[in-house]
């Protein structure tokens, strides 16, 4: 299974353009330098009062599909 590690700081009022239907998606850069396009709705549970911060890993199948994301 392959696997990418990033660093996010998207606070609140950034997030809030999902809710609010103007975003849709989070465009991340990996700690490898690959470009990432995560669905804004994955991150949901990791919404703090204050956004959303820190390292996470993401796992994916061999056809690109997301199996799992972790906060580490």
């Amino acid at each position: 299974m392959q696997q990418l590690i990033f660093d996010i700081a998207l606070p609140a009022e950034r997030y809030l353009a999902w809710y609010q239907g103007r975003a849709g998606r989070v465009w991340l850069r990996s700690r490898d330098g690959r470009s990432i396009s995560l669905p804004a709705h994955h991150l949901r549970r990791f919404l703090r009062h204050d956004g959303v911060y820190g390292s996470f890993v993401m796992r994916f199948t061999d056809d690109g599909k997301l199996h799992d994301l972790q906060r580490l």
